[in-house]
């Protein structure tokens, strides 16, 4: 297994409303030949029984470029397909954290405050998805916090951690001395006409500005 310092650097978040006529298998191949790190796999309106069988599916995909797949919110999908592991928002994180490490899956948790951070690293989690960090153009209600935060959360624990929320090829450099171990994007990736570019410009500019510091 990789370092899940390195797996962070670039992390991919899908969306079905960028597919743009392509399968979601077609617009994943395409961020993985473009060198994406991690990807997470999210689906929040799709059935259970689609979700499930679309990320077998993934999974395949990722395991030949070797890149961990993560599903998001949902236990049972990522356990049932064979992902790699779960991102866990606030809402959705269970009172313990230890069967799913038993069962080998990187557990990610998302953090807003230093108290929350500090908590989910006492529970054992792999890394920490900090934002947004510019708002988000793809969740509405997304709470942003200023950088000054973000470093404070990075500071605080040991976790590694990714920055998100409206994160682009723009914006990155503004991330320096943040202490993130990478970036999570969205619309940056997948809402591009070049899926497999954006993701190789994405990857420069999170080693120059970010992976240095």
């Amino acid at each position: 297994m990789k370092d899940i310092k390195e797996e962070l650097t670039l992390y991919a978040i899908t969306d079905r409303g960028f597919l743009n006529g392509k399968t979601m298998e077609e617009m994943v191949s395409e961020a993985l030949l473009g060198g994406v790190t991690m990807l997470q796999l999210r689906e929040k309106d799709l059935p259970e029984e689609e979700f499930l069988e679309e990320a077998i599916r993934i999974r395949k995909l990722c395991r030949n470029f070797d890149v961990p797949l993560i599903i998001n919110d949902n236990i049972s999908v990522a356990i049932k397909s064979g992902a790699d592991g779960v991102h866990l928002g606030q809402s959705d994180l269970p009172a313990d954290i230890g069967d799913l490490k038993k069962q080998g899956l990187i557990v990610g948790v998302t953090a807003k405050t230093v108290d929350q951070a500090r908590k989910a690293e006492e529970m054992g989690a792999d890394y920490l998805g900090v934002g947004a960090l510019f708002g988000s153009a793809t969740k509405k209600d997304a709470q942003s916090i200023t950088f000054d935060r973000c470093r404070e959360i990075c500071e605080s624990v040991r976790v590694p951690a990714v920055g998100i929320g409206g994160v682009n090829a723009d914006n990155i450099k503004e991330l320096t001395g943040l202490h993130l171990r990478g970036v999570a994007v969205i619309s940056a990736l997948f809402n591009q006409e070049d899926v497999k570019k954006a993701a190789t410009n994405l990857l420069e500019l999170v080693e120059k500005y970010i992976k240095t510091t």
